[in-house]
C-alpha cells in the first residue's frame, strides 16, 4: 500500500513565556531532574522571549517539503506533530484520520539512531495511534539518514564556508548532543556520528585527522557518565590558542535552542574568553538538498528508489528492527531544544 501523506515528527518547543514551564514539565515528566535544573533551562528560553526557534523552523520545513513534493507531482499532504508540545502527535493523527489518511511516511527531525532520537519516537507514534483509536492511520518511520548525501552535503558546504571565514589554521569541532554512556552502549549513535563527521570533512576537503567529535547539551546528574568531550572543554583545551575555531553542528537538522544557546552563546563565550573567534556552520534547515532528501527517503520506503548513501556503512535498517535502541535504565532526554 502506497503512502497517502507525510508526517513531520519533531521534539516541540514553547512559543511564548507562559508555555516554557508547561513544555519543560512535559519533557521531564517521569524523569529525576531537579526543579532547579528545569528552571535553569527555562531561563535560557526566556532570554529568547520564551520562544523556541524549532517551531518556526518546522513550519518552514513543512512548506519547503510541500513545494518539493509538488515539483515531483507527488500528491501527498504534509502534516506535523510533536512529542512534547503543540501540535501534539495524537492531535495531528486525529486530523489525519478525519482527512481520510490511511498510511503516512514519518520523517523524524533526528538523523541518528539512539533511544531518544529513534526508539522513543517509534514509541511516541505507537502511543499516539493508541490514543486516536480505531481508524488511526498506519505510520511508517523513515530510516535514519546520517550518511545520506542530502544531509552530509549541506553540512560540508557549511564547513567550507566556515573555513573561508576562519582561515586555514582554525581547528574543526563537529558537535552533537551528548547522551548518557549507558544509552550510547545500546545503539550506533556515536559510531554514526563519527561516520557523518568523516564524510563531512571529506566532502569539505579537510584532512581526515583535522577534526574532532565533541558533545554538548548534557542534562543528566554529574555522577552519571555522558558522552564527551564537552565542547567547552574541547575549546579551552585547544593547543596554541588559535585565532578561530570552526564548529559544525552535525548532530542537528535546524538551528533550534540547543544550537542558538549552547553553541552561539555559551560555546562562543567560552571561546571569546580565550581570545578565539567561534565560526559556527549552519544546520541543513531548509537547504534544497535536505528537503529533496526527505522526498528521496519517501520514494525509497515506498519501493520506488534505491537507498542513497555515502561511505561504507550502507543504509540504516528500515523499518527499524524490533528492539533497536532500547531504553537504558533511567535514560533522560534533553530539555533544551
Amino acid at each position: 500500500m502506497a503512502f497517502d501523506a507525510v508526517l513531520l515528527v519533531s521534539f516541540g518547543g514553547p512559543e511564548g513565556p507562559d508555555e516554557v514551564e508547561p513544555f519543560l514539565e512535559n519533557v521531564l515528566r517521569g524523569r529525576q531532574v531537579p526543579r532547579e535544573r528545569m528552571q535553569q533551562v527555562a531561563a535560557h528560553y526566556l532570554e529568547f522571549g520564551g520562544v523556541s526557534p524549532i517551531s518556526g523552523q518546522n513550519r518552514a520545513l513543512v512548506e519547503a517539503l510541500r513545494a518539493a513534493l509538488d515539483t515531483r507531482a507527488a500528491d501527498l499532504p504534509v502534516y506535523w506533530g510533536n512529542r512534547n508540545w503543540h501540535p501534539f502527535l495524537a492531535d495531528t493523527m486525529r486530523t489525519m484520520r478525519a482527512d481520510g489518511i490511511r498510511r503516512a511516511a514519518a520523517f523524524v527531525t533526528s538523523a541518528y539512531s539512539s533511544y531518544s532520537s529513534c526508539r522513543q519516537y517509534l514509541d511516541d507514534l505507537a502511543q499516539a495511534r493508541l490514543a486516536v483509536g480505531e481508524g488511526a492511520p498506519e505510520v511508517v518511520k523513515l530510516r535514519p539518514y546520517f550518511n545520506h548525501p542530502g544531509f552530509v552535503g549541506p553540512l560540508a558546504a557549511g564547513l567550507r564556508a566556515g573555513r573561508a571565514q576562519a582561515g586555514p589554521d582554525a581547528p574543526v569541532l563537529m558537535s552533537a548532543h551528548s547522551i548518557p554512556a549507558a544509552m550510547a552502549g545500546t545503539c550506533d549513535y556515536e559510531r554514526q556520528l563519527r561516520e557523518t563527521g568523516r564524510l563531512v570533512a571529506e566532502q569539505a576537503g579537510e584532512p581526515s585527522d583535522g577534526w574532532a567529535l565533541v558533545f554538548q547539551s548534557r542534562s543528566g546528574p554529574p555522577q552519571q557518565p555522558w558522552l564527551g568531550p564537552a565542547i567547552d572543554h574541547a575549546i579551552t583545551s585547544l593547543p596554541g590558542a588559535p585565532p578561530a575555531v570552526i564548529v559544525v553542528p552535525i548532530g542537528f537538522v535546524s538551528d533550534h535552542m540547543e544550537v542558538v544557546y549552547d553553541l552561539d552563546r555559551v560555546a562562543a563565550s567560552t571561546a571569546a574568553a580565550r581570545g578565539i573567534r567561534l565560526v559556527r556552520a549552519p544546520t541543513p534547515g531548509t537547504d534544497p538538498r535536505f528537503v529533496a532528501m526527505i522526498c528521496d527517503l519517501i520514494d525509497e520506503a515506498d519501493g520506488r528508489a534505491a537507498p542513497a548513501v555515502l561511505g561504507d556503512f550502507g543504509p540504516a535498517a528500515s523499518p527499524c528492527p524490533s528492539g533497536c535502541c532500547p531504553a537504558p535504565p533511567r535514560a533522560g532526554p534533553s530539555a533544551g531544544r
